[in-house]
């Protein structure tokens, strides 16, 4: 593969969505360079669930099975390295990779992810994804009935736990500050014996990730086995704020019903521009991509 080749189409990103769009597009005899730069957010999770298929798999081997799959399509190319520039061209645009290469296309499709800004906890970004989990589908079949912990506040505290208790009754709420709850919420909480602590937390003690206390600034400890978080998240390529992208309010990639952007031929599919992270939606939301970007050529040159 030379510099300066041309595609219909180049995808940013390939894990579960990008590849999920390069089938889709390969299918359909498109010329798909996919350029990946091998950190995927879920690197840190032993296992991925509610997928048929895979459930219990692994991820990196679910990723590795599906980009065998995509690259026996002849028309479709894998390039790894980052991305650090994307020019727009009269009907395409040019992208710039990290080691000075340069390829056209027609089509833009960015799979590229968020990034997700841990709190500064000692021990919180170590057992991310292993025991500080984000989703109940994905993981609280595993972490069902055991001594839990929701690290959240307010309104949307109040709701995760609301969640949280169909998998488990033995819930505490850590609110890491003050608790930020109504009246109704906190009789709620009463009701259903779901304890708030809201002392400053200093550590997440673990082994290999697995969380086993939560250590607070008055020097006391208390046990946990799971522990539920939100941390707040933002792109997870900064090219689509350079490009013009716009995004929703809580930050992800404004799209329409077939995967586009609000900048004509760029579109975007996976965890950027939907809120249910999971390789499920993540391979969903891919396919339909790649499906509407070859609608979209088509209706070019017919």
């Amino acid at each position: 593969m030379k510099s300066g080749d041309n595609y219909d189409v180049i995808i940013i990103g390939g894990s579960y969505a990008g590849l999920a769009a390069a089938m889709s597009l390969g299918r359909s005899l498109r010329r798909v360079l996919i350029i990946d730069a091998g950190k995927p957010c879920n690197r840190q999770t032993p296992h991925s669930h509610n997928f048929i298929t895979h459930d219990g798999d692994k991820p990196a081997a679910i990723a590795a099975a599906a980009k065998a799959e995509v690259l026996k399509y002849a028309s479709v190319r894998y390039r790894e390295g980052a991305v650090t520039a994307v020019t727009p061209l009269p009907g395409g645009f040019t992208v710039h990779t990290e080691v000075g290469e340069s390829f056209e296309s027609t089509k833009l499709v960015f799979a590229t992810g968020l990034k997700d800004n841990m709190p500064a906890i000692p021990g919180f970004a170590a057992c991310w994804g292993i025991s500080v989990i984000h989703c109940p589908y994905c993981h609280g079949y595993e972490v069902r009935n055991v001594p839990t912990g929701i690290l959240a506040n307010g309104n949307m505290g109040y709701e995760f736990v609301k969640l949280i208790s169909n998998w488990t009754k033995d819930l505490t709420i850590f609110t890491n500050g003050t608790p930020d709850f109504t009246e109704e919420q906190l009789s709620r909480f009463k009701k259903h014996h779901i304890n708030i602590i809201d002392k400053p937390i200093t550590a997440f003690n673990h082994q290999n990730g697995q969380i086993n206390t939560i250590s607070f600034a008055d020097n006391s400890e208390l046990p946990v086995t799971a522990i539920y978080a939100r941390p707040p998240f933002t792109q997870g390529c900064e090219l689509i704020n350079t490009l013009g992208c716009e995004l929703t309010e809580s930050g992800l990639l404004k799209t329409d019903i077939f995967q586009r952007t609000t900048v004509p031929g760029v579109y975007a599919c996976g965890d950027n521009m939907t809120m249910g992270r999971s390789v499920a939606q993540a391979v969903a939301t891919g396919t339909m991509a790649g499906a509407f970007v070859n609608k979209d050529l088509i209706e070019l040159f017919f």
